[in-house]
């Protein structure tokens, strides 16, 4: 997401127990040589499989084994993989599907913005009918993310969800507890500002960041009725609540209590200060959660970001996906390699090494993980399920105008270069524009 992928959701396991991950948490392409599209019909075939740079680089040393073992499952197929810098996926992706030279199978974000725009321009494959034959066992909430005009066009790739990761030790040396409202939230900042720690390692360089920063406040702020009251367009976007949830960052800008110049840190910097405990709060996504253990030197809280009244509600949805370009003249190889990412071997295998949680049920029987990520699990299980009160990732359900106003306009609020209310007002005339 894992980093937003042009950036970074079943009974789970059990906190006690670790037994069974039922992880339950336009125009496309032609059908396999049926349209026009010529397809490859040679008994030896490569696909090129496009992803984002992971954080980590052990990270990519593991899908490289893992495609090895798919080579190994299919003798028939080589994976050629295509490994370029996440924040140009989504440029360098459109030019090449556009002029006819992109990859064959390639991850990218869900949500109208992102795959939806793809597919209204007729630049992903249709997978329907691969869904009917093969009976993919996508959960019904995470499948309707990667489905536009009726047409299935992806796979849903892991649950994820958004808060504040947050230092113990430093909490604990300066007599904080964990935040349980807005105001204890504010009050622990300004303690850890006071001694010369940043409080909360806020970065907004890349812009995207300024979509899960109101995802959390905004989810907290309205619960999760709210939020689809937003979504669907019950509620306007310019509404009071709305502006609160993006004051709150202007506040905290104004008050010293983020970065300094937020919105000229990168991601990668943002979480190199709280690695480092310089920083003792990192707003972002639970993808990150591994990385977390392979860096920070002090013990972790996940928590969702305080609501004004109470401990809030985390952010919570589907992350990116697998895609096959509308343009493949290897449909039935590519399709070969989404059937492989969703078998319950694989989607194990992603929760022990990557700590992915797939779209689809997984058995984790005998699965050592973190108490960190055990919670993460835990909570990620409820999404899947229906249970408990989550919001959501605003970025993967909206339309790009949207998308455009809220990144930029965020930065402009953590810049003090427009206001809270100019930001939800630009939203809610990109969200009229997208049709919303």
């Amino acid at each position: 997401m894992k980093p937003k992928v042009p950036i970074h959701r079943r009974t789970l396991l059990s906190a006690a127990g670790l037994t069974t991950l039922a992880l339950a948490t336009g125009c496309t392409g032609p059908a396999p040589g049926g349209g026009p599209t010529q397809q490859e019909t040679s008994a030896q075939q490569e696909i090129r499989y496009m992803i984002g740079q992971p954080e980590d680089s052990a990270d990519l040393d593991l899908i490289r084994a893992d495609l090895k073992k798919f080579e190994a499952a299919r003798p028939g197929i080589t994976v050629a993989l295509d490994v370029i810098p996440s924040d140009t996926v989504r440029t360098v992706l459109q030019t090449q599907l556009r002029s006819g030279q992109g990859p064959d199978v390639f991850g990218y974000d869900t949500g109208p913005g992102f795959a939806g725009a793809l597919a209204e321009a007729g630049l992903l494959y249709d997978l329907t009918a691969a869904y009917a034959e093969r009976k993919w066992p996508i959960f019904e909430f995470a499948k309707q993310r990667v489905t536009f005009d009726g047409k299935i066009v992806g796979v849903p790739s892991q649950i994820e969800q958004v808060g504040l990761f947050y230092n113990k030790d430093l909490f604990a040396k300066f007599g904080l507890a964990e935040p349980g409202s807005l105001a204890d939230l504010e009050a622990a900042a300004r303690t850890l500002a006071d001694n010369k720690i940043i409080p909360l390692a806020v970065s907004d360089k890349e812009g995207w960041q300024g979509g899960h920063l109101l995802s959390m406040t905004l989810s907290s702020q309205v619960g999760s009725a709210g939020m689809d009251a937003l979504l669907t367009g019950g509620r306007p976007w310019d509404s009071p609540e709305v502006i609160e949830a993006l004051a709150v960052w202007e506040r905290f800008g104004q008050a010293g209590l983020l970065t300094p110049s937020p919105a000229a840190v990168t991601y990668d910097n943002a979480n190199a200060l709280f690695y480092s405990g310089k920083a003792a709060i990192n707003p972002t996504g639970s993808w990150l959660a591994l990385d977390i253990e392979r860096n920070a030197k002090f013990e972790v809280g996940f928590i969702p970001f305080p609501a004004p009244n109470g401990r809030g509600i985390f952010s919570g949805g589907l992350g990116s996906g697998t895609f096959v370009s509308a343009g493949t003249t290897k449909a039935e190889a590519a399709i070969a390699l989404l059937d492989y990412l969703q078998t319950p071997e694989h989607g194990r295998w992603a929760v022990e090494n990557l700590q992915d949680i797939p779209a689809y049920p997984v058995d984790t029987a005998g699965i050592k993980a973190s108490p960190l990520f055990t919670q993460i699990l835990d909570d990620a299980a409820k999404i899947a399920e229906g249970t408990g009160d989550f919001g959501y990732n605003i970025d993967v359900l909206t339309g790009d105008q949207f998308n455009n106003a809220m990144w930029k306009g965020i930065q402009g609020v953590l810049t003090g270069q427009t206001t809270a209310a100019e930001t939800a007002g630009r939203m809610q005339d990109a969200a009229a524009k997208d049709g919303n």
